[in-house]
């Protein structure tokens, strides 16, 4: 079946099944413990997202700012990092169950691909500057002649 149709289903149950799980815990474990190991689960969550996934962030965020999403790639293992992470902020034990799977998948499911593959390099601020189109096309006459 089309995981389009079941996707809404499971969006609508998600949180009846994220409330019985807590239940489950609470009853188990006890308040505190449940509580605790939320605040871990969000806080290890965040570190995913700043840490592993912070260059897919950013990429998203230009993606965002620019206006154009056609050039956020969301095939390669940053994509899944970064869900994993959001996935493991969302409170609940179900979404941090599956992203903890997903991020210890996350190497297995990429597609194989370098992020140097997808065309885009990566660099810190004070290693790059903008360049005017009129001094890119005097490289390139320059370039010509030589």
């Amino acid at each position: 079946m089309n995981i389009v149709k079941w996707l809404p289903i499971v969006l609508l149950t998600l949180p009846l099944m994220e409330l019985a799980a807590l239940i489950v815990v609470i009853v188990t474990f006890g308040l505190l413990w449940a509580i605790a190991a939320q605040a871990l689960s969000s806080l290890v969550g965040l570190a995913v997202l700043r840490h592993a996934g912070g260059t897919h962030v950013s990429r998203v965020r230009a993606a965002f700012g620019d206006g154009s999403i056609n050039a956020l790639s969301a095939d390669g293992r940053g994509s899944l990092t970064l869900f994993a992470g959001i996935l493991m902020l969302v409170p609940g034990f179900i979404t941090d169950v599956g992203g903890l799977l997903l991020l210890a998948a996350a190497p297995f499911l990429g597609t194989g691909r370098r992020a140097a593959d997808d065309g885009i390099i990566d660099l810190a601020p004070e290693q790059w500057h903008q360049v005017n189109d009129r001094e890119i096309a005097d490289r390139r006459r320059g370039d010509a002649e030589h």
